[in-house]
């Protein structure tokens, strides 16, 4: 490949900050990784390539005291932890034995064209039998996640998380913890595709682990004026949206809730938490029991520390949280599945508090308290903004949908009878979008990252944004990476139902 497919065009202040200022450090910290048990060792400091292998294959799970059947990576959920450095090579082998092609998409990472996964639009996908290396420079730290593009693959266990730690980490915190929430219907009985086909039939959802039942898809949602926003450009407080399903199980980290990960930290301690969420169809509130936490990032990148007792996280969207932990005891790390009264959870544990974990149905009371808004993030300098210019093009983005087709589309187009968005290389470029639907929609835009409009001039840097029903919200990025880029919800079952655009760079 050559340097000009490999990088964007621009540099972005970030990228050039560390190129004449910390290159040499860069350089040396190449072949320093965090070396995961399930990888394939291949980390060389000289190449600083760090190698994986990736089997997509069928695998039998046990969760919630029954074996489901269902697809996963390395025989395991989620998949491996795949965990390097700033400026190191990922080269990761993926092997399809799965009985369909399949694809990884490195969502969040601006990397090259060839290397986004996304079927028939950057590369033919991976046939059954066959394999495919991915290789790009992981050139920005944070968290993001890997999973596959291929239909509603996502909705079983087809995801990982992917964390690029910084060549020098400016936080300063004791433990890390990643985690991966999920909603969960694969094999309980059915699939993905019989979920989808009950709601193009006229809106089911899987309600219980014993099958499918009737639920009413045409509900409302409300949201909730604050300052300024007004429904307009800017942000909402939002009510619970109605889900599109219901799942039997949600999950972290691969765990139902009769049988929770726990982690465990001293008095003390400063505790990083990575929250992501790879789930297909759920939105979830999460909160830590007896604890406040600090947001750090979005979506991988850095934000002003701002306190919260509710994240929000959409369908691809991840925050990185500082707790710190002096209320010694059992506390409850619950995330609820908005719209219902289910929660995902994990237990936070003091090093010597013998007691018993909360019950499944506990809800921390933190779930009531101050959630996080898209207003109280303000991008830290160093983020990897648009520049301060003018803009080029302005593209109206109108989300719609039919409820009762169960038909999604942008612009009033479904993927499969859409044109591309056409974008001129090295615009600054604003998505201005228009939500007439009543159900929120995370929005998520390949091979860039975009500053959302929050009524600030320092709004925060993300690939992923949550558009609330009714809303207007824009978002400015620079089209400086050139190819044909995916931009869809990031709600599994919207995008297969239409809600798919590629954005093409020339």
């Amino acid at each position: 490949m050559t340097e000009e497919v490999q990088r964007p065009s621009r540099l972005s202040r970030r990228r050039f900050l560390r190129l004449v200022g910390l290159g040499a450090g860069t350089l040396a910290a190449g072949g320093c990784g965090i070396v995961s048990t399930e990888r394939r060792e291949a980390l060389s400091p000289a190449s600083g390539i760090a190698e994986y292998e990736l089997v997509a294959a069928p695998v039998s799970l046990r969760l919630g005291g029954r074996e489901v059947s269902t697809w996963g990576y390395n025989e395991g959920l989620p998949g491996p932890e795949i965990r390097i450095k700033e400026g190191q090579t990922l080269r990761a082998t993926v092997v399809n034995r799965l009985p369909e092609d399949t694809t990884i998409h490195w969502h969040g990472v601006p990397l090259p064209n060839e290397m986004d996964g996304v079927p028939d639009v950057t590369q033919p996908a991976i046939a059954a039998g066959e394999s495919f290396t991915y290789e790009f420079v992981a050139e920005d730290p944070g968290s993001y996640i890997y999973h596959s593009h291929v239909g509603s693959q996502l909705d079983r266990g087809l995801y990982g998380p992917l964390i690029v730690e910084p060549a020098e980490e400016t936080l300063s915190y004791d433990k890390e913890f990643v985690v991966s929430l999920d909603d969960w219907l694969d094999g309980m009985p059915g699939t993905p595709e019989d979920a989808f086909e009950t709601l193009k039939s006229g809106g089911g959802a899987m309600s219980s682990m014993e099958g499918m039942s009737d639920m009413d898809m045409s509900g409302t949602s409300e949201t909730e004026s604050i300052p300024g926003a007004s429904g307009e450009s800017g942000d909402v407080v939002p009510a619970e949206s109605p889900p599109d399903l219901v799942y039997p199980m949600y999950l972290v980290n691969g765990k139902p809730a009769e049988e929770p990960e726990e982690f465990e930290v001293r008095k003390g301690d400063r505790v990083r938490f990575r929250l992501i969420n790879p789930s297909a169809s759920t939105i979830y509130r999460v909160a830590l029991e007896g604890h406040r936490m600090t947001v750090t990032h979005t979506d991988g990148q850095p934000v002003e520390p701002v306190e919260a007792d509710v994240i929000r996280i959409g369908m691809g969207e991840r925050y990185d949280v500082l707790v710190n932990a002096d209320n010694h005891g059992v506390w409850q790390l619950g995330a609820q599945a908005e719209g219902t009264d289910d929660i995902a959870r994990a237990i936070l544990r003091y090093e010597g508090s013998s007691g018993e974990a909360p019950p499944p149905s506990r809800k921390p009371p933190e779930l009531g308290g101050q959630m996080l808004l898209y207003s109280m993030l303000q991008a830290k300098p160093e983020a990897n903004a648009p520049p301060e210019e003018e803009l080029d093009e302005v593209v109206p983005v109108s989300l719609e949908g039919d409820e009762e087709r169960y038909v999604w589309t942008i612009n009033g187009e479904v993927f499969s009878e859409a044109d591309e968005i056409a974008i001129g290389r090295d615009r600054h470029v604003r998505f201005e979008f228009e939500n007439k639907t009543m159900m929120p929609h995370p929005m998520h835009l390949h091979g860039h990252f975009f500053r959302v409009d929050n009524g600030t001039d320092r709004g925060p840097i993300k690939d992923t944004v949550l558009v609330e029903p009714m809303q207007r919200l824009n978002i400015d990025w620079v089209s400086n990476n050139p190819g044909g880029w995916a931009f869809h919800c990031h709600n599994i079952y919207h995008q297969e139902a239409g809600m798919m655009r590629v954005v093409r760079v020339v």
